[in-house]
Formats: structure tokens, C-alpha cells, sequence
């Protein structure tokens, strides 16, 4: 490929992904402990030497495109008060602990409720862990359910258990799985003070018109590298139009 398309098609993929993430912060603007997605670009620099005795002297360096990786923006969303006693928020930088399938996930999102035995569990029902990462079980005599900033969980009948809320020694390895889970693949340490708000769901963080106006801009950039690439095509086909033979005799 000749290597002014090959410079521009590397910032096509990577200028398409950018609009995928930026559509999906879009589509998750009401999930509960979403938070935005950015891309990370960086250059993949490729330095070409002459191999033959009668090419011009010097080296040339040419730099392509590429989206590196994907990180997310950690500012807590805003609070928004339910009146449900088992939806929790965190005002701290810490993360629940679901268990689901492929083991324990760390989750923003604390939209709770109660399975039919009366264990603590997410939307999805993933059992809540307690600070010794067992299910939290709620008996159906505890009618007057209180759970305290600590993540104390109490009733009329005494103390039920404490919520495990936990923090990982390097945010940078959390991997996403799923809208609002995270396998960390860093050692998590427990929070002292979680700072849990009963009644209550931390909203996505993504705000939408800045989002909106993302995506429009994505989407310009994206028209303008499309519509290089499609005059780069019709130059070499007008060049190769000039240089074949018209006619015959």
C-alpha cells in the first residue's frame, strides 16, 4: 500500500474506535456506577533505510497511528436518593465485591436486592460479600434493614454482618467485564471508611452533551480522513489513466 494511504488508513481505525468508545459512554449514560471510557493514542514509529547502493542518502521515519489502550475516567458520578434500603453508594474511591460466576468482580454499581433465600445480591444476582468475602444472608425476620456508612448491616434483631468494601493497590489494572464489573488484577486492600449512603445509586459519570459534542467531532475527523484517503485513490487512479496508453492503432 502506498504509504500516504497506509499513514491515513492507520488513523481511520484508530479515529473508528474512538467513535465506538465514545457511542458507548453514550448508551451507559443512566447505568449506575458507569464510568467513561477514553482512548489512549500513541505513535508507532517505523524508520525505513536505504537498502540499495544508488538511493538517496539518510534515513526516513514515518509515524502511523494506533490507539494504545483504554482508560477511564474516575471522578464519582452524583448521588441520586431511591428509597430503597438495599441500593448503596460509595463516597469513597473503594468497590463493592460481587460473586459471580468467574469468581469474585469489584462493581461501582449498588443497586441491590434480595434473592429468595435472603442473600444480598447485584441486578444480576451476584451475591454482596461481606468483609470475610462471604454472601451476606438477611433472615425474614429482619423487617427494619440498616446499613451504616461502615457497611454495618443491622436490623430490629442485632447486627447482621459488615459489607467488604475494597480498594486495589493499583487502579491502573483493573480490567472491565461486562458494563460495570472489574476483575482486578492487582492486590485489593480493605477500606476503612467506605462512606456507604443507604436509599441511595451513584449515578454514570458520563456526561452526555459533552459526550454529544464528542461524538459530532469524532465523526467530522472521521469524514475528513475518509474523504483524504478517497482523493489519495482518485490521484493514483488519474496518475495511472495518464501513464497507460489511450487508444490503440
Amino acid at each position: 500500500m502506498e504509504i500516504v494511504t497506509a499513514l491515513a488508513a492507520s488513523r481511520l481505525v484508530a479515529q473508528q474506535r474512538v467513535m465506538e468508545v465514545t457511542a458507548n459512554n453514550i448508551a451507559n449514560a443512566n447505568t449506575p456506577g458507569y464510568r467513561s471510557q477514553r482512548i489512549q493514542f500513541s505513535d508507532v514509529i517505523n524508520r525505513q533505510t536505504a537498502l540499495t547502493r544508488n538511493a538517496p542518502s539518510g534515513d526516513r521515519t514515518i509515524v502511523y497511528t494506533q490507539d494504545r489502550a483504554t482508560w477511564r475516567e474516575t471522578q464519582a458520578g452524583s448521588l441520586t436518593r431511591t428509597g430503597n434500603s438495599f441500593d448503596l453508594a460509595l463516597t469513597s474511591d473503594g468497590y463493592f465485591t460481587v460473586n459471580t460466576n468467574n469468581g469474585p468482580r469489584l462493581t461501582r454499581s449498588g443497586r441491590f436486592g434480595l434473592m429468595p433465600d435472603g442473600t444480598l445480591a447485584d441486578s444480576a444476582g451476584n451475591a454482596v460479600l461481606n468483609t470475610s468475602g462471604q454472601p451476606i444472608l438477611i433472615s425474614p425476620n429482619d423487617t427494619k434493614i440498616s446499613i451504616a456508612a461502615d457497611g454495618s448491616v443491622s436490623s430490629e434483631n442485632g447486627q447482621i454482618g459488615k459489607i467488604g468494601i475494597v480498594r486495589p493497590s493499583d487502579p491502573m489494572k483493573l480490567s472491565a467485564e461486562g458494563t460495570t464489573n472489574f476483575v482486578s488484577n492487582a492486590a485489593t486492600a480493605p477500606v476503612a471508611t467506605p462512606g456507604i449512603v443507604q436509599g441511595a445509586i451513584e449515578e454514570s459519570n458520563v456526561q452526555p452533551v459533552m459526550e454529544v459534542t464528542r461524538m459530532l467531532d469524532d465523526s467530522r475527523q472521521f469524514q475528513l480522513v475518509t474523504q483524504f484517503v478517497q482523493a489519495e485513490a482518485d490521484r493514483h487512479q488519474n496518475a495511472i489513466e495518464r501513464l497507460l496508453p489511450q487508444g490503440g492503432g
